[in-house]
């Protein structure tokens, strides 16, 4: 097979252009050029030769995202080493459940999750280094529980050039880990050549990035959401990543954005939410082009207040940690409020009914499968998970869809969180599109709950929006207008946040078991 590697396309590429000296990261007022990155980038590839670790073994990255990401990332990349980023969200016990599932032989950590260490090192036998980046990392060296901790500060550049493995297209490149919502997180395989799949899918015909473009997501980079948006466009494009290694908030990046004036900003539906409510203004996004949004599905008046608000599009889109990024989506020319759009050029999708038959009747729900260049290669170590969700070679998203006559694709729910009502079924989705116009609701979920009879009707929980408080007769009122009778929520709860996910997905398994706790008292 021909020789291909992602950090090659990714940053080799960028050099033999001439962008040496041009800003591939801004991160805290900081500019780090393509040129200074190449090093760090061979500075990690001298790391990973001195501690041994080969080709196809993995590196789990416990980082924030800032350049010391992008270059553990890419350079293990160039070294055919596989990468392995991980949610810094998670505890000790669950990151080291992950190094030992992917057998991690260097572990990298941000200084601030230090205190993880010991039980990295401990119940991972695998790990022969562990590596501490950040201001109080020069404290960290020594041994724990018989492993050798270093100092990322401690380690000197390449003197030399560093090679670049002889990988291919197909070889694996980097793995995922899922979010693990309905059960034990699973490593997704992904090829090298993924990354410039999503880059010459999404990136080119959706975004139409160009080497101007300043990308700015909140998603972090141990999604798949957020590897994309800042490091396979950027990157791909020749432009500029601005990362953010704190947690986000909607004022914080709202102020980030009117300092560093990204051309493309990405987001979970809940944090634009979070913008209107904390009262972002135009001039503060006046150098967006285009917002982008991900994870959960963009209710219709969300998507048409964050727009007429900002006044540039909001491309709301569908895209799966098996994918890599987005398959479905609305595009610069056309948005469909309350859509996934229509399916990204390179791509393929189908709707499949109960017995497996595919659905080709328009405005008729089914289960969603895709196709396409950037699918998984395969969960590590699941064959049997594998086999079901890849299967005839489409991918089983787990959501349930409906495609118009035009092409569009709307979001219904997932396949366990559609609801039964009066024998007919109602999407989450559509209500919560409802609740959320109410001038009086920030956000929305709704789930399914038996009743004193037994019976399935529709509960929705609702934030009110910051200074309103939520009248549910007004609420009912405004619902009647909207939607039909067996839809309505037969029950409001009022909440001041909804659980989510670490990818901001709502999760509404926690909000149906709450109700099912409060029915048992």
């Amino acid at each position: 097979m021909e020789n291909y590697n992602a950090c090659e396309w990714l940053l080799d590429r960028n050099l033999r252009h001439g962008r040496a000296a041009q800003t591939a990261i801004r991160c805290q007022g900081r500019s780090v050029t393509y040129g200074e990155l190449m090093g760090e980038v061979q500075r990690v590839q001298l790391a990973l030769a001195d501690a041994g670790v080969a080709a196809g073994e993995r590196v789990l990255i416990v980082l924030n995202d800032d350049p010391v990401f992008t270059a553990w990332f890419l350079g293990c990349l160039r070294s055919g080493v596989v990468p392995v980023p991980v949610s810094t969200m998670l505890l000790g016990a669950d990151l080291a459940a992950i190094a030992a599932d992917c057998l991690a032989q260097l572990v990298v950590v941000s200084a601030a999750y230090a205190d993880h260490i010991e039980a990295i090192a401990t119940d991972t036998p695998a790990v022969k280094l562990v590596v501490v980046h950040g201001e109080t990392d020069a404290g960290t060296a020594g041994r724990v529980s018989g492993v050798p901790v270093r100092s990322w500060s401690s380690f000197p550049t390449a003197s030399a050039e560093m090679p670049v493995a002889g990988t291919a297209w197909d070889t694996p490149g980097f793995w995922l880990y899922s979010s693990g919502t309905t059960g034990s997180p699973k490593g997704v395989i992904h090829k090298h050549g993924d990354l410039q799949a999503t880059y010459d899918t999404y990136a080119t015909h959706v975004l139409r990035v160009t080497d101007g473009d300043r990308f700015l997501s909140v998603a972090k980079m141990f999604f798949a959401f957020g590897l994309g948006n800042s490091l396979t466009f950027p990157f791909g494009a020749g432009g500029t990543a601005i990362l953010e290694p704190s947690r986000p908030t909607p004022p914080a990046f709202a102020a980030l954005v009117a300092a560093e004036q990204p051309t493309l900003f990405f987001a979970a539906p809940g944090f634009v939410a979070g913008l209107l409510d904390a009262g972002v203004t135009a001039e503060q996004f006046a150098s967006v082009r285009a917002t982008v949004t991900a994870g959960e599905s963009l209710p219709a008046p969300l998507q048409q207040r964050f727009s007429e608000r900002c006044g540039h599009p909001v491309l709301d889109g569908i895209g799966t940690t098996e994918a890599t990024h987005i398959f479905l989506s609305n595009t610069l020319d056309e948005q469909y409020p309350g859509s996934s759009g229509r399916v990204v050029p390179g791509y393929a999708a189908r709707l499949l009914d109960d017995e497996g038959n595919e659905v080709l009747v328009v405005d008729t729900p089914g289960y969603l499968q895709v196709q396409g260049p950037s699918v998984m290669a395969g969960y590590w170590n699941r064959p049997e998970v594998t086999a079901h969700a890849l299967a005839d070679g489409w991918l089983r998203t787990g959501d349930v869809y409906v495609r118009d006559g035009a092409d569009h694709w709307t979001f219904l729910g997932r396949n366990n969180d559609m609801i039964k009502a009066g024998g007919i079924w109602v999407s989450p989705a559509e209500v919560e599109s409802a609740l959320i116009a109410h001038p009086d609701v920030l956000e929305a979920a709704v789930v399914g709950a038996r009743n004193a009879d037994g019976l399935e009707e529709t509960v929705a929980f609702v934030v009110p929006r910051t200074g309103h408080t939520i009248d549910v007769a007004a609420i009912d009122a405004h619902c009647r207008t909207l939607i039909a009778a067996f839809k309505r929520p037969k029950r409001l709860v009022v909440v001041d946040a909804l659980p989510k996910t670490a990818t901001g997905k709502i999760q509404r398994f926690a909000l149906r078991d709450e109700l099912a706790a409060e029915a048992s008292r």
